[in-house]
């Protein structure tokens, strides 16, 4: 292999159960210090691409490598604990009879003195050194998440394997504790997958997200990229609601009531979905749908009927019914403005910020 080989390499793993393809020629890497995101739907496959890197499962085709060296294909196989693979999961897994010391110390090899010294140096990092002799039921929530932190890094693993750790926590607690988290982890050069079926929670944590469907990789990349060029209509529904206006292509142009959509190399004929976030549409205050906008970029107004409008905190959601075919879209505007029901208004797209897909199925929102 030329250059240098990534900490973890997963080629073509498939994994079946009863006839069913659950993880289905699922590749990926990882990097020293690098945080990839498996990010996907309950029962697309991340656990179960997880628990077979781990060794905890087995593939049926497939290969994992650590640092260039076959860890597991389909005859060869390091135990689990050989992988140098540490281990995080939503429910902390602690053990209720050890101190939190005890806990942390839990498979380190070495004299008892020099286990107890590790132990010490991980709580110490997550700020529980005054715990040491405690027991976990005698812990918060978050400091038993750190705890299970310091239990997992204290081997020193080259991988951190993560499913839904930071779930359990309310939300006041779980930002700090997975930045805190992360930071240690990097500085460690430990390479993170982490399995999430949150967006915001792979948006905020990831260098880069693999998008799982069906026990298949979709997408994969920075968030940026696969937030804002999805492949397809589920992966941009997946990170935010969309709204999704039908149109059939000319000329390689959709004629909508909103103006025309670019849609190149699309045969004539074909029928498209033109799909929008809500924060992309945007309500024509100043013309009130007079005349063309010479702002190319926002397109021809559309008039809708205000169904509903809720404030969300730093945005309001209204909800139209356009006029033109019965359609209800959503838009998301900044500041407090509820407008009553039954208020016609005037609305606009960003064109720039749409995607055009084949179409499939029944259109909806």
């Amino acid at each position: 292999m030329a250059g240098t080989a990534p900490r973890l390499d997963v080629r073509h793993l498939v994994r079946r159960f009863g006839g069913r393809t659950v993880v289905d020629d699922v590749s990926l890497t990882v990097n020293p210090g690098q945080v990839t995101c498996l990010l996907g739907p309950s029962g697309c496959g991340k656990s179960t691409t997880l628990r077979i890197i781990a060794g905890v499962d087995m593939q049926d085709a497939g290969e994992i490598h650590v640092d260039g060296q076959l860890i597991c294909d389909t005859v060869f196989r390091v135990p689990p604990e050989r992988r140098s693979i540490g281990l995080m999961f939503q429910d902390f897994a602690l053990f209720p009879h050890l101190t939190v010391a005890d806990n942390v110390a839990f498979g380190l090899t070495g004299t008892k003195a020099e286990k107890r010294r590790r132990a010490e140096e991980q709580l110490d990092r997550v700020h529980l050194l005054r715990h040491a002799d405690h027991y976990p039921h005698e812990l918060s929530g978050g400091e038993q998440q750190r705890v299970a932190l310091a239990r997992a890094i204290a081997p020193r693993p080259k991988i951190m394997l993560m499913d839904e750790p930071f779930s359990g926590l309310d939300n006041r607690l779980r930002d700090g504790i997975r930045d805190e988290t992360l930071d240690i982890l990097k500085e460690e050069g430990t390479a993170v997958l982490l399995v999430t079926h949150e967006p915001d929670e792979a948006m905020r944590m990831a260098d880069e997200i693999a998008l799982m469907r069906d026990g298949r990789i979709v997408q994969q990349g920075a968030p940026y990229n696969v937030y804002n060029a999805p492949v397809d209509k589920a992966a941009a529904a997946f990170f935010s609601d969309v709204n999704v206006i039908r149109g059939t292509v000319r000329g390689a142009l959709t004629d909508t009531p909103f103006g025309h959509f670019l849609a190149p190399g699309v045969p004539d004929g074909t029928e498209v979905d033109i799909v929008i976030r809500p924060q992309h549409l945007k309500i024509d205050f100043d013309r009130d749908g007079r005349g063309p906008n010479p702002t190319a970029r926002d397109g021809t107004p559309a008039r809708g009927v205000v169904q509903r409008a809720r404030f969300m905190g730093s945005e309001s959601l209204v909800e139209f019914r356009m006029d033109h075919d019965g359609a209800i879209l959503k838009a998301t505007v900044p500041s407090v403005f509820l407008p009553k029901p039954g208020m016609p208004l005037w609305i606009m797209i960003r064109r720039d910020r749409c995607f055009v897909f084949p179409a499939e199925g029944k259109r909806g929102s």
